[in-house]
């Protein structure tokens, strides 16, 4: 969708990168704490499948991981609005200011 958007097609790629990088850092962070903890999680029940293991490191990723995806749902709800917005789909004004700036 984002590929889709006027802006990107002008090749103004560094204005949504700008507008969009909170969501792109954050769901980076998201995907390495989810990969970490689910692997480790695995790994503990992959050595003993009869026991629950549950350590003070994996807790405390596991509640860095489920702290992260809420911020991570939250700017995806929002970034899915802002996507939804007119604007950014045609020619306007305050791009063609945009343009006229980075031109120079």
């Amino acid at each position: 969708m984002l590929f889709n958007t006027f802006v990107f097609q002008v090749g103004l790629v560094a204005i949504l990168l700008e507008r969009f990088r909170s969501l792109l850092m954050l769901s980076a962070l998201y995907l390495t704490f989810s990969i970490t903890l689910h692997s480790w999680l695995m790994n503990l029940r992959w050595i003993n499948t009869n026991r629950f293991i549950w350590t003070d490191g994996l807790q405390v990723l596991f509640v860095f991981q489920r702290t992260a995806s809420v911020l991570y749902y939250y700017l995806y709800k929002r970034t899915s609005e802002y996507l939804g917005d007119p604007r950014l789909y045609e020619d306007s004004p305050w791009l063609r200011e945009l343009f006229a700036q980075v031109r120079q």
